[in-house]
């Protein structure tokens, strides 16, 4: 019996010469024969079956992948239109989270959070961040000119991708463009005409896993004569067609914006009403049978929709209440739609920090729940096990923090070849600052 110490696959043609058995025991490779002499075979990763590579790559934080995508073409391709390496690295994100940084509405950049660094006691820290600014279009008005992308305002992120709004939000000379920004590549999409009736719009972008589409919902508010405003919902699938279909009426979302709480396939958002006396209602959407209904609210809940958030933290829908000075709710939404509520105590938080208007964004290292301040943009980490917040240091403050899942998946995979899809610089790599 002979030894050979070669990390090898299975699958390799070279190990399948006559009169010899194999035994794969982990990654070593036992060789029985009656050669006299010793033979070693040299193999690479390259010779890996595209089930192992995807394995592998799926594993790797942002910058590795970067720079796996100028190994060669087959790498790219893998990287950037393989379904299963989509899929799997999509699974595997929460082991690496990411924040999507704006600021005044506009893109900013995307920040790596890694377990290993310490974000409560040291003064800034950017363990991965992309720079110069995302790959995004630039805003032109009706004439042609074009402007500066502060133009550009964020209205949501879904599995890497992103929904901007180019212009003035109360200009009917309005575009809508779907972007993956890690690979430069966007689209702008196809709107309705304007009507003169049409009083507000709103846009989000999100997927639906039973049908494996990307959809683009917009709700619009249309005054009739005589009439009072109606409140409907459209919807357009992106690669299937560009068509717009009326779903029914709907509850206009809270300040113009969905949220893009996008939970087990339907999407959730909290009803705008001016009137701060009502308590607060919230709407459904399901991806699949587009089927739009009221969600039964938390009982005993008084607080109007102004002083409410929704998120989804490990794939439930919560609902943030932090109009008090003295704690925070936390209402968790079970299976059979009834809730659960955490009251959190807040006399662990800074006193820099203002705590009202505290928002969700992701869970992360040990299982905490990283939160920020919407009027301070400060970013507080709660442990439920200490029951203590901290301030997590990343960066200066002044920007927004979203949660972001990154994807190397290119949109002319989810589109289609024969799809117009732009880059906004063809030459240009993202810079990678450690």
């Amino acid at each position: 019996m002979e030894l050979f110490d070669v990390p090898v696959t299975v699958s390799n043609p070279m190990l399948s010469f006559k009169n010899q058995k194999t035994k794969i025991v982990k990654e070593y490779v036992y060789v029985k024969c009656d050669c006299k002499r010793k033979r070693a075979y040299e193999v690479t990763i390259m010779d890996f079956s595209r089930e192992i590579m995807v394995e592998i790559l799926s594993r790797l934080t942002i910058k590795p992948i970067f720079r796996c995508k100028t190994v060669c073409k087959r790498w790219y391709n893998l990287l950037t239109s393989d379904p299963l390496f989509v899929k799997m690295y999509q699974t595997r994100s929460c082991n690496f989270p990411c924040i999507l940084l704006s600021n005044d509405d506009s893109i900013a950049s995307v920040l790596e959070l890694k377990a290993d660094y310490d974000y409560y006691s040291r003064l800034r820290n950017r363990p991965v961040m992309l720079s110069p600014e995302f790959h995004l279009p630039r805003h032109k008005d009706r004439f042609g000119y074009s402007f500066d992308r502060k133009k550009l305002t964020l209205i949501g992120s879904c599995n890497g991708l992103i929904c901007l709004w180019s212009g003035d939000r109360y200009d009917e000379n309005y575009s809508i463009y779907i972007s993956n920004p890690l690979l430069g590549e966007y689209f702008k999409v196809k709107l309705p005409e304007w009507e003169k009736r049409v009083r507000r719009v709103a846009y989000t972008l999100c997927y639906s896993e039973g049908s494996r589409q990307y959809k683009v919902l917009r709700s619009v508010i249309r005054k009739f004569r005589g009439r009072p405003e109606v409140s409907e919902l459209e919807v357009c699938n992106l690669g299937v067609d560009e068509k717009w279909r009326n779903v029914g009426e709907a509850a206009y979302p809270l300040c113009g914006r969905f949220g893009n709480v996008n939970v087990n396939g339907v999407l959730y958002w909290l009803k705008d009403d001016d009137d701060i006396k009502t308590s607060a209602s919230i709407h459904s959407f399901n991806l699949v049978t587009e089927e739009v209904k009221p969600v039964p609210v938390p009982p005993g809940l008084k607080t109007p929709s102004l002083g409410l958030r929704l998120a989804e933290l490990g794939n439930c829908l919560c609902l943030t209440d932090s109009c008090s000075s003295q704690h925070v709710d936390i209402w968790w939404m079970k299976e059979d739609d009834s809730w659960t509520k955490d009251c959190i105590l807040t006399n662990s938080i800074p006193r820099d920090i203002c705590i009202s208007d505290l928002i969700p964004i992701i869970f992360w290292k040990d299982g905490e729940i990283l939160m920020q301040s919407r009027h301070h943009t400060e970013l507080l980490s709660y442990n439920p096990k200490e029951k203590k917040f901290r301030k997590v240091k990343v960066y200066d403050g002044g920007y927004a923090a979203t949660r972001y899942i990154p994807s190397f998946y290119s949109l002319k995979t989810v589109m289609g070849e024969s799809f117009q899809i732009s880059n906004a610089y063809p030459k240009a790599e993202i810079v990678l600052d450690i």
